[in-house]
């Protein structure tokens, strides 16, 4: 029996390369590699990095679906079924949406593949597949096996899970309906353990909040720090109100966090549940304290809150670029199916384009809803004139000279200014990206 995993591509421009600053190793197919057992014969494509051969002699086809890929994946689906090849779905869109996913597959997996994996492999080999399988939403304990990704082109940044879920409830969310607000930890030392058998040094700790229980953030650095490596995770700025912890992280390596920000506006972070968060009058110092640690920060902020107008994106810009931030997006809102965003705005009658994910004439950096305000097209302009004042030449020379004092270590300062100038040129190119179409012809 053979198997074929595919990882979708958002979609691309006709005429140019698929547009991708972070091409890393897709950690969900390595764990479904591990989980099958080594007689059946497995093979990956990975539509942002190369053509997916729809020719392929396969017994089967498992996609990885995300809302922005869904119409992608699902028409990579369609031409497989055509010829007569089963296809299973799984991922968090295929989850929060089987109905949707099922017109486009064999079977649906929804929940975590850990608990079903074996089952469905078992079904496909007798001809006999199920219409949908339910996996727990807990996560099993094993090692990924990544030998999958041999001869592939990935950054050299490893991805680790240490836990899934997040305790937060924020409006926004996806992954907090997928857990029903919950986290599942993995055990400190397994962790350690896949980090020290990978015999890599870089790692990106996937975790949506890897403070979401910090005695179990505690716990995993005090395992990693012997190992020596580097890491970087995303986490609440919470995290710098501890002192202990802080440097726990520090020892352990940890060179860079990711934190949504998301609103300078107390207003917007009550309406979006993020209330639990510092007071936005205490964040220089907490930022602060993160940056005195030598980790940096990428900081993310979201608009198209009520309380948003032309006055939040300035507030915001200069908020990270005072603190000289190693990243930072500006993204506007995008209401995910099965969030209480989405029948929020449902429930308002504000959503302009309901299936987004799958309108053909929806456009990479377009406005989905109505924003109270200011007009969609102000919204989206806005966000992009952020970017780009944010990733302009003297800005990323000012930030440079912050992160080299901040650590001198030149594996950082080259990580730096290579993300940082791609992301500048990333900030025009994903605009207006049509999803789906455009690798392969495919669909139209």
């Amino acid at each position: 029996m053979k198997v074929t995993f595919i990882l979708p591509a958002i979609g691309k421009k006709p005429g140019t390369p698929y547009i991708g600053t972070w091409k890393m190793e897709p950690l969900t197919i390595a764990v479904l590699k591990a989980l099958t057992p080594p007689d059946v014969e497995t093979e990956l494509f990975d539509d942002r990095i190369e053509l997916v051969d729809y020719e392929t002699r396969t017994d089967l086809v498992a996609i990885n679906v995300e809302t922005y890929t869904a119409r992608r994946a699902y028409g990579i689906a369609d031409r497989f079924r055509q010829r007569g090849v089963p296809v299973v779905l799984g991922g968090y869109h295929a989850t929060l949406l089987p109905e949707e996913a099922a017109g486009h597959a064999d079977a649906v997996v929804v929940g975590n593949a850990e608990g079903v994996w074996s089952r469905v492999l078992e079904d496909a080999a007798k001809g006999r597949l199920r219409r949908r399988y339910s996996g727990p939403p807990s996560n099993a304990d094993l090692l990924p096996d990544r030998g999958i990704f041999s001869g592939k082109r990935y950054l050299p940044l490893t991805l680790v899970e240490t836990g899934r879920g997040c305790c937060f409830s924020c409006e926004f969310c996806a992954i907090r309906c997928y857990y029903s607000s919950r986290y599942h930890p993995r055990p400190p030392r397994r962790i350690a353990e896949e980090i020290e058998r990978s015999g890599r040094r870089y790692f990106f700790l996937v975790d949506d909040n890897i403070a979401a229980d910090p005695r179990h953030l505690r716990a995993v650095t005090q395992e990693i720090a012997p190992l020596r490596v580097q890491w970087a995770g995303q986490g609440s700025l919470n995290v710098a109100k501890d002192p202990y912890t802080l440097e726990l992280l520090r020892k352990s390596g940890c060179v860079q966090l990711l934190i949504g920000f998301e609103s300078m506006i107390f207003r917007n972070l009550e309406q979006m549940g993020k209330s639990w968060m510092s007071d936005p009058r205490e964040w220089d110092a907490l930022v602060r304290r993160v940056h005195d640690a030598g980790i940096s920060i990428y900081a993310t902020f979201l608009f198209g809150f009520d309380g948003d107008t032309p006055d939040s994106f300035s507030r915001a810009l200069e908020f990270a670029d005072r603190h000289r931030f190693f990243f930072a997006a500006f993204n506007h809102l995008l209401a995910f199916p099965g969030t209480p965003l989405y029948e929020r705005f449902a429930g308002e009658g504000s959503l302009t384009r309901p299936r987004w994910w799958l309108d053909e004439e929806y456009r990479y950096g377009e406005i989905s809803f109505r924003p109270k305000g200011m007009e969609p097209g102000e919204l989206s302009e806005r966000c992009a004139e952020a970017r780009r004042a944010f990733y302009r030449g003297s800005s990323i020379a000012r930030r440079g000279w912050a992160q080299l004092l901040r650590n001198r270590s030149p594996v950082m300062l080259y990580a730096f200014l290579s993300q940082n100038l791609n992301l500048r040129g990333e900030v025009d190119g994903k605009l207006g990206l049509p999803l789906g179409e455009g690798l392969d012809g495919l669909p139209k």
